[in-house]
C-alpha cells in the first residue's frame, strides 16, 4: 500500500471519482475519472488492493497502489461484481438470455484473475439473487448453489465438484468466515405445514445426522445470514414479505442466533416497537451485534453472545458502556465507519431520496470534519470506503472531547410536526390518548347534542377509566408492576413494589431494572406454562428469578 490513509469512492450520475479521507479530502488525481452516467457497481476488494467498476461497457480493475488499470474486460451486459476474500479473483453477474443462435443459452456468471483480468471459469446461474459464489477466507475453498445442491471446489480448480450437499433441497446457504475447520448454514424451506430448517454442518461432514445445530421455524419466505468475523456464530434473520395479522406494510422478521457450539437461540426485541428489522451488524471483535429495528423512530440494541441486550446505541465507547455523543444527520440513506475506527460517512443517496443528495464526513465524536452537497441536477448513488486487511490500523484511544470542526451547509430537518396546510394557523384539537377531552369540550363542558361515534368514544374512556380503578384496588394486598415490553403483570410485596420511594436516584435506576427483568421472566413463564418451547437463553432468564429478588430485596433493606 502506498498509504494507510483509506481514500472514498463515490458513484453517481456523473461518473466514478475518488477523493483522500481526512485529514485533506483531495481528489485523488491518479485515478482516471470515469465519467459514464451508467456505471452500475463498483468496489473495493476485501484487503483494499483492488478497486473495479462496471460501466455499462466493460469491467475495469486498477490497483490501489498506483490507480493504474491492471484489466478492462468487455462485458457490457454485465449488472453486479463481485471480489473473493483476498482479492485474488473478480466475478460478474449478466441476466441470462437465450437466442435462436444460442436457444440453451450461455454463461452469465464469469471468474476473472484480478491482476490480469485472466478468465478463470463460466457457469450459468440463471437468478440473481444469491448468485455470488462463496469462499473460504483463506480462498482454499469456493461453493455454489446449483439447482437446489451446494457444490464445493477446491481452489484454482473450477473443473471438479469436491464435495456436495443434496440432502434437502437447499434454497439458500453461508459459509463461514476465519479459519478451518470450516462450517456452512443451510436454509431448507418447510412444505405442507412443516416448519422451515436452518441447519448448521462443518465441512466436509454433510450427512443428516452430522449436523452440528438445527434451527426450525415457521413464516419464512426468505432469509438473510450474517456470520460474525471469527466465523464462530451467525446470525439467521427470517422475513415474511406479507404480516398476516396486518400490523405492519414491511412484513415481519426474526432473528434467530446459532454458533458451531450446537447453541441456539431467539433474539428477542422490544414487543411494543419491534417493527421491521432494517440492519444486523458484528462488532469486529465478534463477541456483540447490533440490531436496528422498530417503527420510526427506529431502535438500535446492542446484544451479548448470550442475546441478551446490553444498551441502545448512539455514539458509543462499547467498552466503558458509556454514550460518547448524539449528533443530527437528516434524510441519511447509508452509513459506513472508516477501517481506521476513527472516522464515518453519512450519505443521503437516490434512489431513495434524491433531493438534497450528498455525503458527510463525521469523527467519532459527533465532529462534522467534511461535506460534499450534490447540485440537484445530479444524484449520488453511493459511497464507499476502501478496505484495509486487519492489522494495518490501531484501535483508537476513546477521547469524550470533540475535534474541531465544521458547521453543516445544508438545514438540518425540522422538528415540528408536519399539519397540513388547510390546519396550518389554526388551534389544533389533536389528541394524544383516547381518555383526554377534545379541547373544545374541555371549555365547553361537553357538547349537549353528541353523535353517535362520540357517544362510542365517551363509553370506551369509561370503561377504560373503571378498568384501571380495578387493577389499582386489586393492589391493596401487593402490587402489580408492568413494563412496556410485556402484557404480563408481577406481583410483589408493598414493601418491594414501594422501593422506588427512595430517594437515591442510583438505588432507583438499579430498582427499575431489575423489576423490569422480573417482569419479563413473568412473562416467560406464562408462555412455558401455556406449552410454549423456550430458548435455551430464555430458561436462564427464569433460572435467575429468585438471585433478582434476593438483590432488590437487599437494595430495599440497604
Amino acid at each position: 500500500m502506498a498509504s494507510n490513509v483509506p481514500v472514498v469512492a463515490v458513484r453517481g450520475s456523473t461518473g466514478i471519482s475518488i477523493n483522500l479521507g481526512p485529514p485533506s479530502y483531495d481528489l485523488v488525481t491518479a485515478f482516471t475519472r470515469d465519467d459514464s452516467k451508467s456505471c452500475k457497481a463498483m468496489l473495493f476488494d476485501p484487503e483494499g488492493k483492488y478497486f473495479a467498476w462496471i460501466n455499462g461497457t466493460c469491467a475495469k480493475i486498477v490497483a490501489t497502489s498506483t490507480w493504474k488499470v491492471l484489466a478492462e474486460i468487455s462485458r457490457p451486459k454485465a449488472s453486479t461484481i463481485q471480489f473473493s476474500p483476498k482479492g485474488t479473483y473478480l466475478m460478474t453477474w449478466e441476466p441470462f438470455t437465450v437466442s435462436q443462435v444460442n436457444p440453451q443459452g450461455g454463461p452469465n456468471l464469469h471468474i476473472y484473475k484480478s491482476d490480469t483480468g485472466e478468465l478463470v471459469k463460466a457457469f450459468i446461474h440463471k437468478k440473481q439473487i444469491g448468485w455470488e459464489p462463496q469462499w473460504t477466507s483463506d480462498e482454499k475453498l469456493c461453493a455454489r448453489l446449483n439447482n437446489n445442491e451446494v457444490l464445493f471446489y477446491e481452489v484454482p480448480n473450477f473443473d471438479t465438484v469436491v464435495h456436495k450437499i443434496h440432502i434437502q433441497k437447499v434454497a439458500d446457504f453461508s459459509l463461514s468466515p476465519g479459519s478451518a475447520p470450516y462450517h456452512v448454514l443451510c436454509y431448507v424451506p418447510g412444505k405442507g405445514g412443516q416448519p422451515c430448517n436452518g441447519r448448521l454442518f462443518q465441512y466436509p461432514k454433510f450427512e443428516s445426522t452430522n449436523s452440528l445445530a438445527n434451527k426450525s421455524f415457521f413464516q419464512a419466505d426468505k432469509v438473510d445470514m450474517f456470520w460474525n468475523r471469527r466465523g464462530t456464530g451467525v446470525l439467521l434473520m427470517t422475513s415474511v414479505e406479507v404480516d398476516k395479522t396486518g400490523s405492519s406494510y414491511y412484513g415481519k422478521q426474526s432473528l434467530h442466533f446459532i454458533s458451531t457450539k450446537g447453541e441456539t437461540a431467539m433474539v428477542l426485541l422490544s414487543k411494543n416497537d419491534q417493527g421491521p428489522i432494517y440492519s444486523v451488524e458484528w462488532s469486529p471483535k465478534s463477541s456483540e451485534f447490533c440490531v436496528v429495528y422498530g417503527y420510526m423512530p427506529s431502535k438500535a440494541t446492542l446484544f451479548n453472545l448470550k442475546c441478551e441486550s446490553v444498551g441502545h446505541v448512539e455514539l458509543w465507547d462499547t467498552s466503558a458502556r458509556k454514550m460518547i455523543a448524539k449528533m443530527e444527520a437528516a434524510d441519511t440513506t447509508l452509513l459506513q465507519w472508516s477501517p481506521d475506527g476513527e472516522h464515518f460517512h453519512t450519505a443521503t443517496t437516490a434512489p431513495r431520496l434524491r433531493m438534497g443528495n450528498g455525503f458527510k464526513i463525521w469523527h467519532y465524536s459527533g465532529t462534522l470534519l467534511y461535506e460534499r452537497p450534490w447540485n440537484k441536477q445530479e444524484e449520488l448513488w453511493e459511497v464507499l470506503w476502501q478496505n484495509f486487511p486487519p492489522g494495518i490500523f490501531r484501535e483508537p484511544a476513546i477521547s469524550y472531547k470533540p475535534v474541531e470542526g465544521i458547521q453543516p451547509s445544508q438545514p438540518q430537518a425540522s422538528k415540528q410536526a408536519y399539519r397540513p396546510p388547510s390546519a396550518r394557523g389554526k388551534e389544533s384539537n389533536f389528541k394524544l390518548h383516547d381518555d383526554e377531552e377534545p379541547a373544545s369540550n374541555a371549555r365547553s363542558g361537553g357538547d349537549s347534542n353528541p353523535s353517535k361515534a362520540a357517544l362510542k368514544q365517551k363509553k370506551k374512556r369509561e370503561a377504560k377509566k373503571a378498568k384501571k380503578e380495578q387493577d389499582g384496588g386489586a393492589a391493596s394486598g401487593g402490587a402489580v408492576v408492568t413494563n412496556g415490553d410485556s402484557t404480563s403483570a408481577l406481583k410483589l410485596p408493598p414493601a418491594l413494589a414501594d422501593a422506588e420511594l427512595t430517594g437515591d436516584p442510583e438505588k432507583v435506576k438499579k430498582i427499575k431494572k431489575l423489576k423490569s427483568k422480573l417482569v419479563e421472566i413473568s412473562r416467560l413463564k406464562e408462555q412455558r406454562a401455556a406449552g410454549r418451547q423456550l430458548e435455551l437463553n430464555q430458561l436462564e432468564k427464569i433460572k435467575k428469578e429468585d438471585e433478582l429478588l434476593k438483590e432488590l430485596q437487599g437494595l430495599v433493606l440497604t
